[in-house]
């Protein structure tokens, strides 16, 4: 499985200058000619001095032809050469998540699932491409419970093949790629191949990720990999090579997405998680049926913009804009950002909003959700009514919300936070904002053909039934679990058909959609650069305690809130926050410091 070496000199250089900065139509030509061949040469090892020293001179956040905010150098740089070479937003996309599966693996990659939307700038519409994994045909939602009836503990569930959805990322990109790609599907996985094959310099996170984690190194292929002979983490600046992936992206190369659902990827995924201790029961015909679908994205107007997000199964898009809806009637531009006004009341929108997200959003293709009535501006002005600025309500409770059916309750579902976001746009104006996961840091711990099995799973219920009544998450054959991540897209003017404004996204488990709403908050209301933005303080209230980012002026705010009527927990929030943006000066982008991801683009 492993090839690694320490980090010598040579490692250390950056090889630059794939492609010809010439972005004419001639040069564009020449570029996807060569693409194939001069990105091998290309993109290849880079050092932790070498992350450095791009973080600090080439990673800047103004750009005027295209950009790419990802969160790891050398994805973001394989991005940025596809996007050089006349690639559209969409070729960025791919060839960034198949570097990512290789040099972020606790993240995302093949074996998880994605949500992307997209912007087609020549017509102004937006797509919503869904990627989610899918339960196999054999899972019940007995799935989580013991043989007593009672839930699982949480690793007891994701350790192991129990957890194993079906991966979604594969069909996504080919899907989106199919309607929207410009450069050959091969050409795409050039970077990814090649940086496989000849090593990665691994990075302080992954490398702390690797000291911390307990199970991963219980498991075989994981641990020959990450691990030396005697169980210790790999160092950083360790150059690790991975050919099993490189020959697994070289077969879905020529092949397709179909050599990654059939055949021998499809079968090595199947015996692995069905033979484990803690076995799955995924499918050769679970493989082979997954379908990545192209969804309507759910838009909604705040002040002067339109901002649109994934529609379920994903809760992301819904919750961030009833936030930012309940918010409408607060003039938030007077209320200084960081101050106990402005936590309090963006405290008391999420509240709500959390509250709906947890006993209405679910996989609408198995759920009713009520995707208008959450919405509704009526409704939203009678919750809006409910926000008292010096008082908390408390504990929210779920509104009458209008359309609903059924009596569906709220469950058990534990979202821990390892993802990844990047945001794209190219050289015609067209924007990806794709959120990806594994779900837990290194999903399942299952390794195979190079890459990390997810274990998606855990984001149902584990709890199919509350009080009698059934969870609207609950596990179903064939359904996709709900997830919290929150690509998002702003336009200029409330209503469809506006100018391209920005692209955000976050990690971040169930917290992403409040740091995508700060972030969004930032921007929009109180008129700060995206590197401004995405390093805002945090403050998250998931219907519960407020929590503040430590080590940042926030912890003062502790009495205040406490005085408000709060519970207040001061802790790290580490999110990816990754924004791209057109502004009267060209684009501007902001990645997150509390990562190591970087902004690119000329």
């Amino acid at each position: 499985m492993r090839e690694h070496e320490q980090c010598d000199p040579d490692f250390q250089k950056y090889q630059q200058g794939v492609v010809s900065n010439d972005n004419s139509e001639k040069g564009k030509q020449l570029n996807r000619q060569a693409l194939g061949q001069r990105l091998v040469r290309g993109i290849s090892l880079i050092s932790v001095l070498a992350i450095v020293s791009l973080t600090g001179s080439v990673a800047a956040g103004t750009a005027k032809k295209h950009m790419i905010a990802a969160a790891n150098p050398l994805a973001a740089k394989a991005g940025l050469e596809i996007l050089r070479a006349g690639g559209s937003a969409v070729d960025a996309a791919i060839t960034t998540q198949l570097v990512l599966t290789l040099v972020e693996p606790q993240s995302s990659g093949i074996g998880g699932g994605a949500f992307m939307l997209h912007f087609d700038a020549s017509s102004k519409t937006t797509v919503a491409f869904d990627g989610r994994e899918t339960a196999p045909a054999a899972a019940t939602e007995k799935l989580f419970l013991k043989p007593d009836g009672e839930r699982m503990k949480f690793f007891a569930a994701v350790v192991g093949g129990r957890a194993v959805g079906v991966p979604g990322v594969p069909r996504l990109m080919e899907l989106a790629h199919k309607k929207y790609g410009k450069l050959p599907w091969k050409d795409l996985f050039a970077p990814a191949i090649d940086l496989a094959r000849k090593g990665f310099a691994i990075s302080p996170r992954l490398h702390a990720l690797l000291k911390r984690d307990k199970h991963l190194p219980t498991q075989t292929a994981a641990r020959a990999y990450f691990y030396d002979e005697n169980g210790a983490p790999l160092p950083e600046g360790h150059v690790l090579r991975n050919l099993p992936l490189a020959e697994t992206l070289q077969k879905m190369a020529e092949g397709g997405a179909d050599a990654f659902y059939t055949g021998d990827i499809a079968d090595n995924i199947i015996s692995s998680v069905n033979e484990h201790s803690n076995p799955g029961g995924l499918t050769a015909a679970d493989m082979k049926s997954y379908v990545a679908k192209a969804r309507v994205p759910v838009c909604n107007p705040y002040r002067q913009w339109r901002v649109c997000g994934m529609p379920p199964p994903t809760s992301g898009g819904l919750t961030t804009l009833q936030i930012l809806a309940l918010l409408e009637n607060q003039d938030l531009a007077k209320i200084a950002p960081g101050s106990v006004d402005a936590v309090h009341l963006i405290s008391e929108a999420s509240r709500m909003a959390y509250a709906d997200r947890g006993k209405f959003m679910a996989d609408a293709d198995f759920v009713p959700v009520p995707v208008k009535g959450l919405l509704d501006p009526d409704y939203i002005r009678a919750r809006a009514a409910l926000i008292k600025q010096g008082q908390t309500m408390g504990k929210a409770t779920p509104g009458d919300v209008p359309g609903r059916q059924g009596n569906l309750v709220t469950g058990d579902t534990a979202e821990l936070p390892s993802t990844t976001h990047f945001s794209i746009i190219d050289d015609d104006g067209n924007v990806v904002s794709m959120t990806s996961s594994v779900e837990n840091a290194f999903g399942s711990r299952l390794m195979v053909g190079g890459f990390i099995l997810n274990n998606q799973l855990t984001d149902f219920s584990f709890s199919p039934i509350r009080d009698g009544d059934l969870v609207a998450n609950r596990v179903q054959a064939g359904k996709r679990p709900r997830s919290s991540m929150s690509p998002m897209l702003v336009f200029k003017g409330r209503q469809p058909g506006g100018d391209f404004l920005l692209a955000a996204g976050s990690p971040g488990g169930s917290r992403i959609i409040a740091y995508v709403t700060k972030t969004l908050i930032a921007m929009l209301d109180w008129n700060m650069s995206p590197q401004k933005a995405v390093a805002l303080p945090h403050h998250v209230n998931r219907n519960g305690s407020i929590d503040l980012e430590s080590e940042t002026p926030l912890a003062a705010l502790v009495s205040d809130l406490e005085g408000r009527g709060h519970k207040v927990k001061v802790r790290g929030l580490n999110s990816g926050l990754h924004v791209v943006a057109r502004t009267a000066n060209g684009l501007e982008g902001g990645a997150d410091p509390r990562r190591e991801g970087v902004v690119l683009g000329d």
